[in-house]
C-alpha cells in the first residue's frame, strides 16, 4: 500500500496539511469526542475491510493487542480528543505552531527510550523549522493574550502534543517488534474510536449526528485520507527513517494548511511568513536528506559561488 519514502513523506505533509481545513467542518453541532470517534470508527472500517480483502493475518497475541491498543489510545483517541478542545480556544496558527514542537520532544523521547543520538543535521533542521514556523504564525504571537482560556488553550496543546510523541514512540516499538501497519493501524483505531465512545458517554454527550453535507464530506475525508492513509504513510516513514525526521512533517504541514488557507480564506503573506517557509524548507533538506547528499549538496554551492566569484571577478573581454 505504501511504497517509496519521498511519496509516503509527501503524502504526509499535503494530507494532514489539508485536514486543518477539513477539521473545520466538524466542530459545532456534535461532541468533539463523538465526532472524533466516528472518524476512528469509520477509519477502522475501512481498515478492516481492507485487510479482509487482501486476506492480511489478523490474529495477534494479547501482548500484541496491548500494544496496538497503547497507539490507538495515543494517536487515534487522546491526542485527537485534546487538541479538538484546544481548537475551541486557540487559533488554528497557534495550534500548529505548538504542535510543531513534537519534533523536538521525538527527538527526546528517542533518546530516553531507545539511546538513539540525533545526528547534528537533525538538530539543526529542527531548531530551523520552529523559528520558521514561529516567523509565519509571528502576527498571532503577537496578539496572543495570556488569559485564562488561552493558557488552558496552550496546555492543552503541549498535552496533545506530548501524547502523540508518545503514540510516536509506542509506534516505534510496535515497529521494531515487527507488528505490521496496516493491521496495527485498523486494530488501534478500532481501540481509540471505543475508548473515546467511553469517555463521552461517561461526560453524558449526546451522540448526533450533522446532517449538513459538509459535515459528512469531511468526515469521509478526515477518515479515508486523514486517518487511513495519512497515519499508514507516517507510521511507514516513522519506520524507515526514525521518530526525529517523521516528525518534521508536522513541521511542514501548516505550511500546506496556510497555501489552503490562501487559497480558500484570503490568507495575506507577509515578508516574515515568506522567510519562515523558507528557514521551514531550509530544516527540510537538513532533516530528510542523508550525509553524503549534504555533503554532495555543500560542494556543489562551494562549487557555484567559487566560480561565480571568479567569472565576476575577470575583468571583461574586449570585443575585437
Amino acid at each position: 500500500m505504501f511504497t517509496h519514502t519521498a511519496s509516503l513523506y509527501l503524502s504526509t505533509v499535503l494530507i494532514w496539511g489539508s485536514t486543518f481545513f477539513a477539521i473545520r467542518f466538524q466542530l459545532g453541532e456534535v461532541a468533539t469526542e463523538v465526532s472524533v470517534a466516528y472518524r476512528f470508527a469509520l477509519a477502522a472500517a475501512i481498515l478492516m475491510i481492507w485487510c479482509g480483502w487482501k486476506q492480511l493475518p489478523m490474529r495477534f497475541s494479547l501482548q500484541q493487542h496491548l500494544w496496538m491498543m497503547a497507539q490507538g489510545l495515543a494517536l487515534f483517541g487522546f491526542n485527537y480528543m485534546v487538541v479538538y478542545q484546544a481548537t475551541a480556544l486557540l487559533t488554528s496558527g497557534l495550534i500548529a505552531v505548538i504542535f510543531s514542537t513534537i519534533v523536538l520532544m521525538n527527538i527526546v523521547n528517542s533518546a530516553l527510550f531507545f539511546r538513539t543520538r540525533p545526528t547534528t543535521s537533525v538538530v539543526a533542521g529542527a531548531l530551523l523549522g520552529l523559528v520558521g514556523i514561529g516567523l509565519v504564525f509571528l502576527p498571532e504571537l503577537r496578539q496572543l493574550d495570556m488569559s485564562g482560556s488561552t493558557a488552558r488553550g496552550i496546555m492543552l496543546s503541549l498535552l496533545a502534543t506530548a501524547i502523540a510523541s508518545l503514540g510516536n514512540m509506542v509506534a516505534t516499538r510496535n515497529q521494531q517488534a515487527a507488528l505490521p501497519v496496516v493491521q496495527t493501524n485498523a486494530f488501534g483505531m478500532a481501540y481509540g474510536a471505543l475508548t473515546l465512545v467511553i469517555v463521552a458517554l461517561v461526560q453524558g454527550k449526546t451522540f448526533s449526528y450533522d446532517s449538513a453535507p459538509g459535515y459528512s464530506l469531511s468526515l469521509l475525508y478526515l477518515a479515508l485520507f486523514g486517518s487511513v492513509l495519512a497515519f499508514g504513510s507516517f507510521l511507514t516513514l516513522l519506520g524507515r527513517i526514525g521518530a526525529e525526521r517523521a516528525a518534521y512533517s508536522m513541521v511542514l504541514f501548516p505550511i500546506v494548511a496556510l497555501g489552503i488557507s490562501t487559497l480558500f480564506e484570503g490568507y495575506q503573506w507577509s515578508p516574515e511568513a515568506i522567510l519562515g517557509v523558507a528557514l521551514v524548507l531550509m530544516g527540510n533538506v537538513l532533516i530528510i536528506s542523508s550525509r553524503q547528499q549534504l555533503r554532495r549538496l555543500m560542494n556543489t554551492c562551494r562549487r557555484f559561488l567559487r566560480n561565480g566569484s571568479y567569472n565576476s571577478s575577470q575583468p571583461e573581454q574586449q570585443k575585437p
